[in-house]
């Protein structure tokens, strides 16, 4: 469910007065993740990595707040529940994104994800959630990186986290990552707690 609030009865009140109106208003902070937890309960138990760090995505964002809210055209929103948003690359050569619904359940959001990433993939449709909060992601695993700055378009605010291939790094496995989020919902306070229990995550998976 979504519903529009008031940000002066929220914790965002000042911020919202300060950045609603910013022409840039996104703040980027990239963070390298040991991820060699992720890469080993992939391979043993036959999961996808990528669908393993949205699930740990989500379940760190479910623990803060300001993920529920959402600045948009002047006006704050709040929801009752996550969503993790993949871009998927379709039969006809081209992109689609999909709203996969977080789940404390990581079996069912197994299955959510394999079954809309198929559908979305195979269909070409965009398949969106507009009464869940929608946290960004893209994968570019096609080269290592260091960083990715996303654009802003002035249209979507949600955050956004973008990665791409993971590092061997002797019996270890890297990943940078770059999370892009709006300062009328979120200061660094938040971001940074978002990071750190990521990892945390992470390394309890």
């Amino acid at each position: 469910m979504i519903q529009e609030i008031d940000p002066k009865e929220t914790t965002r009140a000042m911020a919202f007065e300060l950045w609603t109106k910013s022409p840039m208003p996104m703040v980027t902070l990239v963070k390298t993740f040991d991820v060699t937890r992720l890469v080993r309960a992939g391979r043993k138990r036959g999961l996808k990595f990528n669908m393993l760090l949205c699930w740990c995505i989500g379940r760190a964002a479910s623990y803060i707040d300001e993920f529920y809210m959402l600045p948009k055209d002047g006006k704050m929103y709040k929801f009752d529940r996550l969503s993790i948003n993949i871009i998927v690359y379709n039969v006809n050569g081209g992109i689609s994104t999909c709203d996969v619904p977080y789940a404390d359940d990581l079996t069912k959001f197994c299955n959510d994800y394999n079954a809309l990433t198929h559908e979305c993939a195979t269909t070409c449709r965009e398949l969106t959630d507009e009464n869940a909060m929608a946290i960004g992601t893209s994968a570019v695993t096609g080269a290592e990186l260091d960083c990715i700055i996303n654009q802003y378009s002035g249209i979507f605010n949600n955050p956004f986290l973008v990665w791409g291939r993971y590092r061997r790094r002797w019996f270890r496995c890297q990943l940078p990552i770059s999370f892009q989020f709006h300062h009328t919902q979120m200061d660094g306070l938040q971001a940074g707690r978002f990071l750190e229990e990521l990892q945390k995550t992470i390394n309890e998976i």
